[in-house]
């Protein structure tokens, strides 16, 4: 996904939330749809939705297009490419990288180690 700075910071909760019914989405959604799909958790006003959605569109974590007099909201990428993302700004900013991913790796489950072996296994299989 590799986005503009300002996407790799992480999200606040309302943007989340908002993401959240982005990524659930079988296709885009107007505000009035992501609206009224959080209006079943939490009270919201529309206003605030459509601030939201489109600060995430200023930050390139969605895409909007056109639709009539609306705007309809997809996410930009899948959620585990922001996740890499916000890892990999995590590690420019921890000054002592090698410190940084031993502390993580020593934080992982037994299933992530092993998916973090076959990654990296994989990753080496390409470079050879």
């Amino acid at each position: 996904m590799t986005t503009d700075p300002k996407a790799a910071r992480p999200l606040g909760e309302l943007e989340r939330v908002v993401m959240e019914q982005l990524w659930a989405a079988d296709a885009a959604l107007t505000v009035r749809e992501v609206h009224e799909r959080l209006s079943l958790t939490r009270e919201l006003a529309y206003t605030t939705v459509m601030t939201v959605l489109d600060r995430l569109a200023k930050k390139k974590l969605t895409e909007r297009e056109r639709d009539g007099k609306a705007w309809r909201y997809r996410a930009a990428a899948p959620r585990a490419d922001l996740a890499a993302d916000l890892m990999r700004d995590a590690l420019d900013q921890a000054g002592d990288r090698r410190e940084a991913l031993v502390r993580f790796v020593g934080q992982v489950s037994t299933e992530e180690a092993a998916l973090l072996r076959e990654a990296l296994s994989r990753l080496e299989a390409l470079d050879g």
